[in-house]
């Protein structure tokens, strides 16, 4: 990693709330660039400060997908008791697609016991992105396009529609 931007890692530790906001900004502006300090933003997401939480949002959102060896760390983010981050493991592990296809269990569990509405619908959609590789979430999938809550149950039967190629009966 290089070192700016292992520096930049060690400033969204700081003490100093300012040198974190400069930190999460410059993060901001790196787009794709900043997919290394990826776990460290998704940690970030606790920081007290709305600002600093505001430009890590918007380093999460410019990244684009992680870095593949970060598979395994991501996974175990989804069960986050912050709901910012679970929603962003899971957005994180949809935009690796088909490389996501090791998470998809773990994504199904989300789908079956989050208490986030918001993390089970991102899981949903990160299980479609993931697509045929997904496969072993297809009875949860169904069970959810089945439930009562309709756009979870929409994302649900599209991931579903993308998982298979074709539309449920």
């Amino acid at each position: 990693m290089d070192a700016d931007l292992l520096h930049l890692e060690e400033e969204l530790c700081s003490t100093n709330a300012q040198r974190r906001v400069d930190a999460a900004e410059q993060l901001s502006l790196l787009g794709h660039q900043a997919s290394p300090a990826v776990i460290p933003l998704l940690c970030t997401l606790r920081d007290s400060d709305e600002q600093v939480r505001e430009y890590v949002t918007s380093a999460l959102e410019n990244l684009g997908p992680p870095p593949t060896n970060q598979l395994g760390h991501l996974v175990p983010m989804l069960q986050d008791e912050n709901l910012d981050i679970g929603y962003w493991a899971a957005t994180l592990l949809g935009r690796l697609g088909r490389i996501g296809g090791p998470a998809a269990e773990s994504l199904a569990d989300v789908l079956q016991h989050s208490t986030h509405t918001v993390v089970r619908e991102r899981s949903a959609w990160a299980l479609g992105e993931i697509g045929k590789e997904a496969s072993v979430a297809l009875d949860q999938l169904h069970r959810t396009a089945q439930g009562s809550e309709p756009r979870l149950a929409r994302l649900a039967q599209e991931a579903i529609e993308k998982i298979t190629g074709e539309a449920d009966e």
